[in-house]
């Protein structure tokens, strides 16, 4: 394991060993996708340019040069603020004034093209294009950057509209989903402690195909974050027809669906958790799986079991949970929470820029 430049000596007197241990394996996996998103630097956006934490946290993305910042603000207010918050590299960030912006223009006919169909008119469309949350999106459509972070002071709803409005979803995807960086105690499960879940955060009952479209982004979002290949379960509370319902023959028919949208997925399902963790009895209940007893990649039949088994294994495992990161985008568009730290941005915006590098 390669350890972060940490003084481990003093860490060790305040925290339990097992947490200690775990710490250091998520700060270390933060590290790797910090060092690919500066090895490969995208463009990411940031509307909420004026607000503290966002700037902040811009301050050392582009002294670590972590991604290409744009922040979406007053200019004069912005470096107003840098100033007053003592931030000395703000100046390498593109600012984009949403009032005074050059392409707002193009911008606002971009927003007018995409939208007309559904009644927009072209002078909404223009006022709209001065909103940070739908420039942002409308600079992302235009290829001018490839992703986005906002959230610290808007909620969910409002940063998820103008985005499934202009970048929407990505070609043979009909859902957005939530996926959970799991990391847990005993390294025995997953990748070497680390697994991956979903959907967690968005969609209440996903059919058959939308559940399989979920596997195969969420299958994506570990490649590209833990760097692994994925092996997916889909879970249910069957294994292998040991029990009949029509819930069962959801999982199953994403399974099959899945599968053919990728095929060389490694996928497997329907697995009852155990079955998919644990190798005994993963070669117990599904011999001849190339997932049961291996999975890394667990995907919750709905929304109800994703949500409160990643917080049952938070809270009663001492897991870590990072997310969640929203998958599923023609470009990635991550939503913060609100009551997020400059170091949560600073994470996010380099997760968002791993999404970017493997899509």
């Amino acid at each position: 394991m390669r350890f972060c430049n940490l003084d481990i000596a003093k860490m060790i007197n305040f925290v339990p060993k097992n947490k200690l241990i775990l710490n250091i394996y998520i700060m270390n996996l933060i590290q790797d996708i910090v060092a690919r998103a500066q090895a490969d630097r995208k463009r990411i956006v940031l509307p909420e340019g004026n607000e503290e934490r966002t700037l902040r946290a811009a301050d050392r993305l582009v002294a670590d040069k972590v991604a290409d910042i744009i922040l979406i603000g007053n200019p004069q207010e912005i470096n107003t603020l840098a100033q007053q918050y003592q931030l000395s590299n703000i100046g390498g960030a593109t600012i984009i004034d949403p009032l005074d912006n050059p392409k707002k223009g193009e911008y606002a006919n971009l927003l007018y093209e995409l939208r007309k169909s559904k009644g927009m008119t072209l002078e909404q469309a223009e006022k709209l294009a001065e909103d940070p949350l739908y420039l942002g999106c409308l600079i992302i459509k235009n290829g001018d950057a490839d992703g986005e972070i906002a959230g610290a002071r808007n909620t969910t709803g409002d940063v998820l509209r103008p985005a499934l409005q202009i970048i929407k979803t990505l070609p043979g995807i009909s859902v957005v989903s939530g996926a959970f960086l799991m990391f847990v105690n005993d390294h025995s499960y997953g990748e070497d402690g680390i697994l991956v879940f979903a959907d967690c955060a968005v969609m209440p009952n996903p059919t058959a195909k939308e559940l399989a479209e979920i596997a195969v982004v969420t299958a994506k979002t570990t490649r590209a974050l833990v760097g692994v290949e994925p092996r997916v379960a889909m879970l249910s509370f069957s294994t292998k027809g040991s029990a009949k319902h029509e819930l069962i023959d959801k999982v199953t028919e994403a399974t099959r669906i899945a599968r053919e949208m990728a095929p060389d997925l490694q996928i497997d399902g329907e697995l009852q958790a155990d079955a998919a963790i644990v190798p005994s009895v993963g070669k117990s209940k599904a011999p001849g799986s190339n997932v049961a007893g291996r999975a890394n990649v667990l995907v919750f039949p709905n929304l109800e079991c994703g949500n409160i088994c990643y917080k049952l294994v938070q809270r009663l495992g001492n897991a870590e949970a990072v997310g969640p990161v929203l998958q599923g985008m023609a470009a990635p568009v991550n939503d913060l929470s609100r009551g997020c730290s400059v170091d949560d941005i600073y994470k996010m915006v380099a997760i968002c820029a791993n999404q970017a590098i493997g899509l």
